[in-house]
């Protein structure tokens, strides 16, 4: 992910001087012409894009010191590269008690700068990672901390915030990886439980035998190997929240006491003598299909029902393409700054092409891994194709690499990249898939009957080649397709990309 600088001054030289080395140096550039102008962009939204600041200290109005306060009081911690003409011992301290990461004195050297942002952006990364590890710890994830940009997963998301909002039982569902847990503690942290304890039980991980003494408690010497009282995770998470991960996977003779402790808001210890009040926010998730469960009577439907007040679904990532990107920059940018120390810091477009055409059925949790084992084994500073050796195996011959590499960034990822795959109808015969000569696509085919999905496809893509002289970024673009998409079905079409049309008509 390219980093994005502020450069802050309010002569025009020097600014180009700034913009120019930043540039080189591989990042890219935002202009401020004073400290006002500085604290707009921060403001607004751009300003969550921005990696670290170069600001002048002397300016006219708002100068470098009153932007460091001003940062200070919005909570605002980039790193800040001061710059100045007067470089007193008195004038670093001040800057550097005001929050500056480091301190330049003008006119700087290129060598100088660049070590200074290298260092900075280092910092920041290891501070981002740092702080949503500490967010996570405490109990204060929020939505904010879910890295998405898919409409799906933006319905999803507003279905869970209004859950935050009150103490209704939920379930989530959605395939193992998808980030069911991260789901329920973005939850938690949004809602009037944050910062309480959340308690994670895995009920697929428990032997049988102790899954009731685990999640209920037991009192001393009430069963062998008993040695000491244990609370159990009800009374761990009272007064936060209890998640109930692989829900289905609970053995049925639980499942009649999580239905009592549900409906009484009090557990049961295993040999105790009496109940014990607990208040927990349920949260419960699983991977299986609980309804064909309670029909093959391995779920109790009671507990069903009581569970499903609230239903989330995750869908899985083959279903968000879109995620793939921002998703593998941020593993990237945590792995880099905890195995390489930063040194690893971009992904290439053929990598990205080739990992948004892969299906990922670990989901999230697969791609994680991906990129940490890619980013231990890279040698340079980018991570490439030849990182993925597995994902490329597999995704052979189903994506350009080639075309993919000037992919340009104004191409949207295709939030549902099998949108006609469910047309099951063969493409007709050549003659019917010719484009009419007025350039409008026909609905209807000579019988007057309605034409099948795949014969309108075929034609509005061959079409759009032709319109937008086979500029394959702008073809995808204006098709609402990612690139791997649209080179994918080429391929089904035998759609040649350079004259646009199918081999099928030669035929």
């Amino acid at each position: 992910m390219t980093a994005r600088i502020l450069l802050v001054d309010d002569d025009p030289v020097q600014r180009r001087l700034l913009e120019a080395a930043v540039t080189r140096f591989g990042y890219a550039a935002v202009i401020a012409t004073d400290g006002q102008a500085a604290l707009t962009v921060l403001d607004g939204p751009d300003g969550k894009g921005i990696s670290a600041l170069v600001l002048d200290l002397n300016m006219p109005g708002l100068d470098g010191i009153g932007v460091l306060k001003a940062m200070a009081e919005r909570g605002l911690e980039l790193p800040v590269i001061v710059q100045t003409a007067q470089g007193g011992i008195e004038t670093v301290v001040n800057a550097m008690r005001h929050g500056a990461f480091d301190f330049v004195v003008k006119p700087a050297s290129p060598e100088r700068l660049k070590v200074a942002l290298a260092n900075a952006l280092r910092v920041e990364t290891r501070g981002d990672e740092a702080k949503r590890v500490a967010r996570r710890a405490t109990g204060t994830l929020g939505f904010s901390d879910i890295v998405t940009r898919s409409p799906t997963m933006d319905k999803m998301l507003r279905l869970a915030r209004k859950a935050a909002a009150s103490n209704i039982p939920i379930l989530i569902e959605g395939e193992s990886g998808v980030g069911k847990e991260m789901v329920a503690r973005a939850i938690q942290g949004s809602g009037e439980r944050a910062g309480k304890p959340f308690v994670t039980v895995n009920c697929g991980a428990i032997p049988d035998n102790l899954v009731e003494s685990i999640l209920f408690g037991h009192e001393k010497g009430s069963f062998t190997g008993a040695t000491e009282k244990h609370a159990g995770k009800f009374v761990e998470a009272n007064g936060g929240t209890l998640f109930l991960d692989e829900i289905g996977d609970l053995p049925l003779d639980v499942q009649v006491k999580l239905l009592r402790s549900v409906q009484e808001g009090e557990v049961d210890p295993v040999g105790g003598r009496s109940a014990i009040k607990v208040d927990i926010r349920l949260i419960s998730a699983t991977h299986r299909d609980l309804l064909q469960r309670v029909k093959d009577s391995l779920f109790r439907e009671d507990l069903f029902y009581r569970l499903n007040v609230y239903p989330i679904v995750v869908p899985p990532l083959r279903d968000r393409r879109e995620d793939i990107e921002p998703l593998t920059r941020h593993f990237l940018a945590r792995f880099s700054a905890t195995e390489t120390k930063g040194r690893v810091r971009a992904v290439s477009p053929r990598a990205l092409a080739m990992l948004e055409a892969y299906d990922w059925p670990g989901n999230i949790r697969q791609l994680e891994n991906a990129v940490f084992r890619a980013t231990v084994l890279c040698d340079g500073d980018t991570l490439t194709e030849e990182e993925f050796p597995q994902i490329r195996a597999q995704v052979e011959g189903t994506v350009d690499l080639d075309a993919a590499a000037d992919r340009g960034p104004e191409a949207p990822r295709d939030p549902q990249p099998d949108l006609f795959e469910a047309a099951t109808a063969e493409p007709a015969a050549p003659a019917a898939m010719m484009l009419p000569a007025t350039g409008m696509l026909r609905a209807l085919d000579d019988s007057g009957e309605v034409r099948p999905l795949a014969e309108v496809e075929y034609d509005m893509i061959v079409m759009a080649i032709d319109h937008y002289s086979g500029q394959m970024s702008e073809v995808a673009r204006r098709l609402g397709i990612g690139r791997s998409t649209l080179y994918r079905k080429l391929k089904e079409y035998g759609i040649d990309p350079e004259t646009g049309r199918s081999d099928r008509l030669a035929s």
